[in-house]
């Protein structure tokens, strides 16, 4: 976990939450599914003038209510509330009312014209013999409304069929404009200006979009769980606010550098000047954006002006970058570390040492072996050891810890793992005092890395991957700093889909081989990589060569040393 005192941004507690429950009304059309959308008041306290999905707040009335409503077996208690909630809303605010007679005869639209959306529900359905029909709602998603927000909500987007016969009729007060749309076309028109909406409704119907009935619909529902959950994320791209989800590439960063929410950190890629991560954390991306490299090469400054700097990844031979890192230590640079010596992570590591005289930090890492390619040879000034500790240190005034005994020193612990794999000289290393993994090129956000043989290789790649699982549940670690991309988030489940991603294309690879024998790897790639477009596979054809070899080997039971 990051130390309190490392955080850029003050704490500030987040808005309570409130719970609340939403549903989709869907149905089908003659183009595919439809949903039922209504605006918002425009002087409404939460998203005025937005478009949505009819829902509101539980209160304990709706608790209270299980006797009435029919329930699946496999329907629990939570979700029972919640359907209640939003089968009461949706009759309150258009008019829709998901209910049978105790017969089991449907209502009607006469029945609910008989019905006041004003007067306590639960008594006008207990008089009129009526079973609320939660048995037909079925959870789709959980929001939990942004950090930022003043007024926030945990709210579960309910789903279930419009009753047929039924026609909405908005309440003229909180709703308006009853409104049937295929999510495509809500979409276009959000994109046109002409129908807008908030961030969790965009992203419901970019999922909705993908089932072509109300049938397929609710049988991917049927698990009872949520298909999705999120609390979104906001930053700054060109100076206005943007939104993002767990699974999207800058969440992770959002998450380190503004935990409760602040809509402070610019996410836009820039080589001019190091962007602040932590207190003690900064990263300098070099101007070498590629099909390869991304967004550039992170070179990572950890430290403080009290303790000195280490220089993690200074990057490709560019003496403008080189010179930008130099400045931004103040020139005191203690160590200079490579993760491993490709040509976009190294070579900057003797112009920075230069730079330095005459204090000349040592260049740390680990030697290339004799199968790196020519352009990817390097001898660092000493080699590390496995599990070694590099230490920068000062107690509170900034006088070296050694010179004061008995002051308490402020430290920052960067502690070595030898992690083959992408190169048989890559290394990661981990941020002991602040739970931080800076990854090199073995775990990338965007993107899976290269394992290109011989130097690479998949068994010692997967390996590496297990040790690094494994480092992250014993120190609690929680973000993953890449050599290229944002910071990932929720580190042990990023590594947990790399492996299942590697091993899914491993399959696909083996089914290619199995299903042309004779075939060559020029023969396997397009059917393993098949997703992949077409100007990516010259890249792609060395790690489906790492794959191979290690398909080969586990074959004969010989395994990779």
């Amino acid at each position: 976990m990051v130390r309190p005192t490392q955080h850029i941004h003050p704490p500030r507690e987040p808005a309570p939450l409130r719970a609340a429950a939403t549903v989709l009304l869907v149905r089908d059309g003659d183009s595919g599914i439809e949903v039922l959308m209504t605006r918002r008041s425009a002087t409404a306290s939460f998203a005025p003038g937005a478009y949505v999905f009819p829902g509101g707040g539980i209160d304990a009335a709706d608790a209270a209510s299980h006797a009435l409503a029919a329930r699946r077996t496999t329907q629990s208690d939570l979700h029972l509330t919640q359907a209640i909630a939003a089968i009461r809303e949706s009759f309150e605010e258009l008019g829709v009312l998901l209910a049978r007679h105790r017969d089991g005869r449907p209502v009607t639209h006469g029945d609910i014209l008989a019905m006041d959306r004003t007067a306590p529900f639960a008594p006008q359905c207990e008089t009129l013999g009526l079973t609320l029909a939660a048995d037909t709602v079925f959870v789709l998603a959980h929001w939990i409304t942004d950090r930022d927000l003043p007024r926030r909500f945990d709210v579960p987007f309910l789903v279930a069929r419009m009753p047929e016969g039924q026609v909405p009729i908005a309440d003229e007060g909180e709703q308006f404009e009853p409104t049937w749309v295929r999510p495509a076309d809500a979409l276009a028109r959000h994109a046109q200006g002409q129908f807008f909406m908030i961030f969790p409704t965009l992203r419901t119907l970019e999922r909705l979009a993908a089932y072509d009935s109300v049938d397929a619909l609710l049988a991917a529902c049927a698990g009872e769980r949520p298909l999705w959950t999120s609390c979104p994320r906001a930053g700054l791209l060109a100076g206005r606010e943007a939104r993002f989800m767990e699974h999207e590439s800058p969440y992770g960063e959002l998450a380190l550098v503004c935990p409760d929410g602040q809509i402070v950190h610019a996410l836009d890629w820039q080589t001019e000047r190091p962007v602040a991560l932590l207190r003690n954390v900064r990263r300098l991306t070099a101007p070498n954006p590629g099909a390869m490299t991304g967004p550039g090469t992170n070179s990572y400054i950890v430290g403080e002006p009290a303790t000195g700097f280490i220089v993690i990844d200074p990057g490709p031979d560019d003496a403008a970058h080189v010179a930008r890192l130099h400045a931004a230590c103040g020139g005191d640079i203690r160590m200079i570390v490579c993760t491993h010596s490709h040509a976009d992570h190294s070579p900057g590591a003797a112009l920075l040492q230069a730079l330095c005289a005459p204090a000349r930090p040592p260049i740390l890492g680990l030697p290339s072996a004799p199968t790196a390619r020519p352009a990817s040879r390097f001898t660092p000034d000493r080699a590390l050891r496995n599990q070694e500790r590099l230490v920068l240190a000062a107690d509170s005034t900034g006088t070296p810890a050694a010179d004061q005994a008995g002051v308490e020193a402020v430290t920052h612990t960067l502690e070595v793992l030898h992690t083959p794999g992408h190169a048989a000289n890559h290394l990661c290393l981990v941020l002991r005092e602040d739970g931080l993994l800076f990854s090199g090129d073995h775990i990338l956000n965007g993107s899976t890395t290269v394992v290109d043989p011989p130097d690479g290789d998949m068994d010692q790649y997967l390996a590496s991957l297990d040790l690094l699982d494994a480092t992250c549940a014993v120190h609690g670690i929680e973000f993953i700093l890449p050599a290229h991309g944002h910071v990932l988030g929720s580190a042990r489940d990023a590594i947990a889909r790399l492996k299942a991603h590697r091993l899914k294309r491993e399959a696909k690879i083996a089914a290619a081989m199995a299903a042309l024998p004779d075939g060559t790897p020029d023969d396997w790639l397009p059917l393993a990589y098949d997703d992949v477009p077409e100007r990516l596979w010259p890249v792609a054809a060395r790690s489906l060569a790492a794959h191979v070899a290690r398909i080969r080997r586990h074959a004969t039971g010989v395994r990779a040393a």
